[in-house]
């Protein structure tokens, strides 16, 4: 008989979902045990764009500069030139995420390019230093069932092959497009598939001297023997080059030399040789789960929803995934709200991928809506503003507690209220105030994710609103 053990939440999958989940419920000091098959965390860079919300949430952890260390200062726009050569002639288009000016206007942080291999280590790193929870890699889930009071799961040790049995109060599937867990729940996945292929080049080329002031996110190169698109890869030279190409097109089997020579045409620099490391290829896939949620099994990430590369939204909607998940699992565990709360993730969430599957699948060419892409990503959170505080100035995003949060008007006089969520009492000054929608009396109630609970005036009863609230 194999060895059993016990953890509130059981997350397999160390990808940025997952990743983020452990983290959020290690800041509010959950036990967990996350399992990766894998030995090593991937070192590829795979997604690049880290958006608006994402960068709010690392802010949160305390990790934006780290998080920043790894990538590359662009403005996110799509630029599109016939060769890198010729960026002086090219024109841009919107991308989904914000320009810098603009997120000055509405956010702490702005959209980072940062590779995913870089995002990864950085998170399992925060991760280990709240020294709470358990990360195994190298453990793979062999099998899984239901439960009457949680998930029992098979644990295989990849490498030595020892077997294990864990039950957990609650499983995060966070394991990927091909989710075991999933088939596993019995948890169907609809959508188009191989809406196009892919094939991608990882390479050190000196791109950043051709393009000089005009760095940005992505570049479309439209040679006519060498169409693509340069994504930056993290610091110095390091760079993606991707072609699409429909199923059973001659260049999903590009190979080294072939590639080399595009990458010198689309930089329209001869004797460029780049210095290849890496070429794979890959599917376009618009597909959603059917349902999020199997009694105590939650899917997140690419186990509950898969977007193409167009709009960035993938890793982005993963990482929010896991944080929505992870409060509100951390809530009901600490006996903060009762089992209910739990509904609410699906409901939440599952509009946003929707959205984000359903545009990523549009044509190339197709007009990027920033305004809803915003929304979409912000998550209908309260606004930024800057407020003082101890020294220097801080959002008032940053001001959020663990529980909820109480932001008061100036002549507001309930700023304490009696709850079993723990309650963090702002007072704020009158344009502060204005700016999230609260009148010189009055007050408003809002969650960890900045989603307003409830608002109300002063002389309405704080503490029946607390209650709805949970």
């Amino acid at each position: 008989m194999p060895p059993k053990s016990d953890t509130p939440v059981l997350i397999v999958g160390a990808g940025p979902g997952g990743l983020t989940a452990a983290a959020t419920l290690g800041r509010y000091g959950i036990d967990f045990l996350l399992v990766e098959r894998r030995t090593e965390l991937s070192s590829l860079p795979r997604a690049t764009g880290v958006s608006t919300r994402t960068m709010e949430l690392m802010r949160s952890f305390g990790i934006e500069d780290e998080v920043l260390a790894g990538g590359v200062e662009v403005e996110w726009t799509q630029w599109r030139c016939e060769t890198l050569a010729d960026v002086d002639a090219g024109q841009g288009a919107p991308t989904g995420f914000p320009t810098r000016e603009q997120c000055s206007l509405i956010s702490p942080a702005a959209p980072a390019c940062v590779p995913q291999d870089h995002l990864e280590p950085v998170l399992l790193d925060h991760i280990r230093s709240l020294d709470v929870g358990r990360v195994e890699l190298g453990t793979e889930m062999t099998g899984l069932e239901q439960q009457p009071d949680g998930v029992r799961v098979r644990l295989r040790d990849v490498e030595g092959g020892a077997t294990r049995t864990v039950d957990a109060r609650y499983l995060i599937a966070a394991d990927g497009a091909h989710s075991r867990a999933r088939h596993a729940l019995g948890i169907e996945m609809h959508g188009p598939d191989n809406l196009l292929g892919a094939v991608s080049a990882l390479f050190r080329a000196p791109l950043w001297e051709l393009v000089g002031e005009h760095r940005y996110g992505i570049y479309i190169v439209t040679h006519p023997e060498a169409e693509a698109v340069l994504l930056p890869a993290g610091g110095g030279d390091r760079w993606l080059y991707g072609v699409t190409h429909e199923p059973g097109s001659r260049l999903a089997s590009l190979g080294e030399e072939e590639m080399a020579m595009r990458i010198e045409l689309a930089a329209g620099l001869p004797g460029l040789a780049p210095r290849i490391e890496r070429i794979g290829g890959f599917t376009f896939a618009a597909k959603l789960a059917d349902s999020y949620r199997e009694r105590n099994a939650f899917l997140i990430g690419d186990a509950a929803h898969r977007a193409t590369p167009r709009g960035g939204t993938g890793m982005n909607t993963a990482i929010h995934d896991g944080f929505d998940l992870g409060w509100k699992l951390a809530w009901v565990l600490r006996d903060w709200a009762n089992d209910e709360l739990l509904d609410s993730y699906e409901r939440e969430r599952r509009p946003v991928a929707q959205h984000n599957v359903r545009q990523s699948a549009q044509p190339p060419g197709s007009p990027l809506e920033l305004g809803r892409a915003l929304a979409a990503d912000l998550g209908g959170r309260i606004a930024h503003a800057w407020v003082d505080g101890a020294g220097h100035q801080v959002s008032t995003l940053d001001l959020l507690g663990p529980g909820l949060t109480l932001f008061a008007g100036p002549e507001c006089r309930q700023c304490e209220v009696p709850a079993t969520v723990p309650v963090t009492a702002r007072r704020l000054d009158m344009i502060t105030a204005r700016a999230l929608g609260i009148d010189a009396s009055g007050a408003l109630l809002v969650r960890p994710d900045g989603a307003p609970a409830d608002s109300f005036a002063a002389a309405a009863e704080a503490s029946e609103l607390i209650r709805a609230a949970a």
